[in-house]
């Protein structure tokens, strides 16, 4: 018994674990940064398609739709890509000379000096950027409809009290928005916090990565096999791990709505 409990201490806390105890920082800052800018993106798209300049609702109309239907993966795969090698091609066109492209053996970057080489932080805020940029087209479409459902008398009301149109756009359109926009906003939280998973995808030693390197036969030379196939019990524990965040979510969020909706009668809450 005493053995055992000896053994488990030793394999839970050596330096494996522990890294990827700390990797659950990376899906946890890539969820919020990536809310956070899905929020952004939403509100800049929903303000576009209901501008009055027709370009500017073309623009927000084509981002809500477009980068809707295209898959994660494939954004993410794309977007840091992208972004790299766009860097890579401006500061080769500062830094590369003629020779330096000419004794470049790769097919990239042009010239040696115009490698960028990313590393975890970097690719961490790509990864942010992309949650960010995807999820912003939902948010888009949710901010909009719940621009649109806000009972257009209470707006004229307001205008017949003297508000300016700045007034009644953030004291009185945009504060009742939230009333509506927050459950669909919630269901594009939950789409982030599952995307997370795909963190691995950009060279990010995140929880499933690590999961999946922990959970494989162990094999050493010196003891033998310690461990046969166990990822089984390491995404178990990711199962339970995101099943927490969703709770916790949910009650954030029925937090916020009680909050916002606070002194606010409108059709949502009738």
């Amino acid at each position: 018994m005493t053995d055992d409990i000896a053994f488990w201490l030793s394999y839970l806390t050596n330096g494996k674990h522990l890294t990827w105890y700390a990797s659950f920082q990376f899906t946890i800052f890539a969820a919020l940064m990536g809310g956070a800018l899905a929020v952004l993106f939403g509100l800049a798209g929903a303000t576009a398609r209901n501008a009055r300049f027709l370009p500017l609702r073309v623009l927000g109309t084509i981002y809500s739709s477009i980068v809707r239907g295209v898959p994660d993966v494939l954004f993410f795969l794309f977007f840091p890509l992208a972004f790299e090698q766009g860097v890579e091609w401006l500061v080769a066109t500062q830094v590369c000379s003629p020779a330096m492209v000419a004794a470049q053996t790769a097919a990239w970057p042009p010239c040696r000096e115009a490698n960028w080489i990313l590393g975890t932080p970097e690719y961490l805020m790509l990864a942010s950027v992309s949650l960010g940029i995807v999820y912003g087209a939902f948010a888009t479409n949710v901010i909009h409809g719940a621009l649109r459902s806000v009972p257009l008398g209470q707006l004229e009301a307001a205008r017949a009290y003297g508000m300016s149109s700045r007034q009644v756009l953030w004291h009185i359109h945009i504060r009742q928005m939230w009333v509506y926009a927050l459950p669909g906003l919630s269901n594009v939280w939950m789409l982030i916090i599952k995307a997370t998973s795909l963190l691995s995808l950009l060279q990010i030693a995140d929880i499933v990565l690590w999961a999946d390197r922990l959970g494989a036969p162990n094999f050493l030379p010196a003891v033998g096999l310690v461990h046969a196939d166990w990822r089984w019990r390491y995404y178990l524990v990711l199962f339970v791990f995101y099943i927490l965040v969703t709770w916790l979510s949910e009650r954030v969020f029925e937090a916020i709505m009680r909050r916002v909706g606070k002194g606010i009668l409108s059709e949502a809450h009738a």
